[in-house]
């Protein structure tokens, strides 16, 4: 059956995600920083529980050639740890905290990038699915998110330069970038946010499990087809016309 490793899979996207593949039959690889979520989100359906910190590349290197090693392949990534900061205007922000961010974020995501990268470059048969997850920050900012914003569209670097130097290797790559999936970090949205014009306003949600289910189509796709970029969003969100 096919394999993949999940970042950020204790709380949130990753979680719904990682149930959705469990659901369609996946052998499905767990990775965040404390090992009791994980556990929790692998249940008792036989899913690998890979406790790491995704910006220390030997744990990263351990917890992947694991999952590897058992499963004989892997398929996909899904490329979803990350942090946010509360907004405020860029002077206000901590500089110790930015940095923080943009390690898990950006060196984050590229390391696990990198891993997975490496495995499906030299298994047999080669190849493999890299997806990550951009955020609608990737496209467009949010107030008081320039550290959350930059890293997102560095995301997008990455996502975009994966796809090409993946293509003699058969290893595809693409983008979801989501928009107020209702997990603990989106509650605020349900509570009132801060928006471009000083105002507070309440902002639509969606079900995480839409979220899920794109992320599982992407990654159902054979090899010679890709979804590059997929925005996945509550519909009445601020985001055309944003800001």
């Amino acid at each position: 059956m096919p394999s993949i490793i999940i970042t950020g899979a204790g709380s949130g996207i990753g979680r719904a995600t990682a149930h959705a593949f469990m659901d369609a039959g996946w052998d499905v690889g767990l990775v965040g920083r404390r090992e009791a979520p994980l556990a929790e989100t692998a249940g008792d359906s036989g899913a690998l529980v890979l406790p790491c910190d995704v910006t220390n590349e030997a744990e990263v290197a351990a917890a992947f050639g694991k999952a590897s090693q058992h499963w004989g392949h892997l398929d996909a990534l899904f490329n979803n740890a990350g942090v946010s900061l509360k907004g405020a205007p860029l002077d206000e922000l901590d500089v110790s905290e930015i940095r923080t961010l943009i390690d898990v974020n950006v060196m984050g995501a590229f390391i696990a990038a990198r891993e997975a990268f490496g495995i499906m470059r030299k298994q047999t048969p080669q190849g493999g699915r890299i997806i990550n997850n951009g955020s609608i920050s990737a496209q467009m900012p949010r107030w008081g998110s320039a550290a959350y914003t930059a890293s997102k569209h560095a995301v997008t670097g990455l996502t975009r330069t994966v796809s090409l130097d993946g293509r003699a290797f058969n290893i595809a790559c693409g983008q979801i970038d989501v928009g107020n999936a209702l997990t603990d970090m989106a509650q605020a949205m349900t509570q009132g946010v801060p928006q471009a014009d000083g105002s507070m306003a309440v902002e639509p949600v969606m079900d995480v499990k839409n979220v899920a289910s794109s992320v599982l189509h992407m990654a159902s796709l054979p090899l010679d087809a890709n979804v590059q970029f997929m925005t996945v969003m509550a519909s009445a969100m601020p985001y055309i016309g944003r800001g």
